[in-house]
């Protein structure tokens, strides 16, 4: 389901494409011209957006009717329709671009994940992304990466505590972090899920007698999982063997499809892939016009 912040990065997009108008559609084609068109696949994979692509044909002109002839998250193979619209020539024409724009990031993204997440078949691993995703796109990436059979990591910098390298040098050690995440949450009565990236085990030890240490509000341990930033597997396996039974353990760094699943053997509950949204190539679809009005269901 379209969130309102979705909703309103859609008008931004459009406003972006059409500005004034579309020039070339409203001086080479009839305004009054009524057609159909279909959205198709020029590659396999897993299709994803459609939704998002239905909104923006909508926003375009409440009058053009659009039909899903499949859902988000199904297999898709070269040819197959996804959708069909009907109603203005013009107006199909000045929601094409941008409806094609998301199912072709947003269904990249959702088939890539399912590579990833199928790979660890076996495992007890989870696919989670990150916070490195196209500026003013994260809501519809991370919801591919779900459509994929992916997780979310965390939305933004509002709904976790992600303590990195840099916060522990910055605070002085790892223990002063955490007393500072302690008083913070106490003093504001926040329950957020709080992560603590170490990067060896010195600071994995610290982290934990922090978290026997300190709770949040509710007198829960102040610490969720921690995170092990650019480990080899080898030494995530390591960790696994030294802290798995006492705290979730999250491996991230450098994970790509071709390492995933030695981290995943490793013993990790999760992984963390930045690859998901900053690497993955979108999926090829194209929307192709015919010469008549069939009425939908065709």
């Amino acid at each position: 389901m379209l969130t309102t912040e979705m909703e309103r990065l859609i008008v931004f997009a459009l406003e972006e494409d059409l500005g004034g108008g579309d020039h070339t559609s409203a001086s080479s084609i009839p305004k009054d011209l009524q057609r159909e068109g279909f959205i198709l696949a020029k590659e396999s994979g897993i299709a994803a957006g459609l939704a998002v692509a239905k909104e923006v044909f909508r926003r375009v002109d409440a009058q053009l009717q659009c039909e899903l002839l499949i859902n988000d998250g199904e297999a898709v193979e070269v040819g197959t329709r996804v959708m069909k619209i009907m109603g203005s020539a013009i107006h199909i024409l000045e929601g094409e671009r941008l409806a094609l724009n998301f199912i072709q990031r947003m269904s990249g993204i959702a088939t890539r994940t399912a590579e990833v997440v199928a790979s660890l078949e076996g495992t007890r691993c989870q696919v989670l992304d990150t916070r490195k995703t196209t500026p003013g796109m994260r809501a519809f990436e991370k919801w591919a990466v779900r459509i994929g059979g992916g997780a979310n990591h965390r939305m933004g910098l509002h709904d976790m505590i992600l303590i990195k390298d840099n916060h522990v040098d910055y605070a002085g050690s790892m223990m002063a972090a955490m007393e500072g995440v302690a008083a913070y949450l106490n003093e504001r009565g926040l329950e957020l899920p709080v992560v603590v990236e170490v990067r060896d085990g010195q600071e994995a030890r610290e982290a934990l007698d922090a978290a026997m240490r300190w709770n949040k509000p509710s007198g829960a341990r102040l610490i969720d999982r921690l995170l092990l930033d650019n480990h080899t597997p080898e030494q995530a396996a390591l960790a696994v063997k030294q802290w798995g039974s006492e705290i979730p353990l999250e491996a991230s760094g450098g994970i790509t499809p071709t390492n995933a699943r030695a981290y995943a053997e490793s013993g990790v509950d999760f992984i963390s892939m930045g690859w998901l949204t900053h690497s993955v190539p979108g999926l090829d679809f194209s929307l192709k016009s015919t010469d008549q009005i069939q009425g939908m269901h065709a």
